[in-house]
């Protein structure tokens, strides 16, 4: 599954496995919402609520596309966050895994707090 994320100044597409939580995002789409930034993370509620999956993780490769379940929130981390130890991407807590970004994940500097963003799929 392919989806894209916009903003104001670009976008980015995204690689989604095929896990319970992709799926309950992707029926959701699309959908806008308004982008908060972390650090180097961009987050923005999603309205959707999902439970953890067992294998949610606490620190991820930056460009990993992650659902934060504490705030119904899709997490989108490039660097480092106030709670990372050096260069890690540390979540504020175990997040589900949904994928990776495609292209730089870089890009996401761009997102400033209280843009609107705008989630949709792309079309194979």
């Amino acid at each position: 599954m392919q989806i894209r994320l916009s903003w104001p100044s670009g976008h980015l597409t995204a690689s989604l496995d095929d896990t319970p939580t992709a799926q309950a995002l992707t029926k959701a789409l699309p959908l806008a919402s308004t982008a908060h930034t972390w650090g180097q993370e961009v987050y923005f509620d999603t309205g959707v609520s999902v439970p953890r999956e067992t294998n949610a993780q606490e620190v991820v490769e930056p460009g990993t596309v992650a659902f934060w379940t504490d705030g119904d929130a899709l997490a989108l981390p490039y660097g480092p966050t106030p709670i990372s130890r050096g260069d890690e991407c540390r979540l504020a807590s175990p997040c589900n895994v949904l994928g990776r970004l495609n292209g730089d994940p870089g890009l996401l500097a761009s997102v400033r707090d209280g843009d609107p963003v705008r989630l949709e799929l792309v079309d194979d």
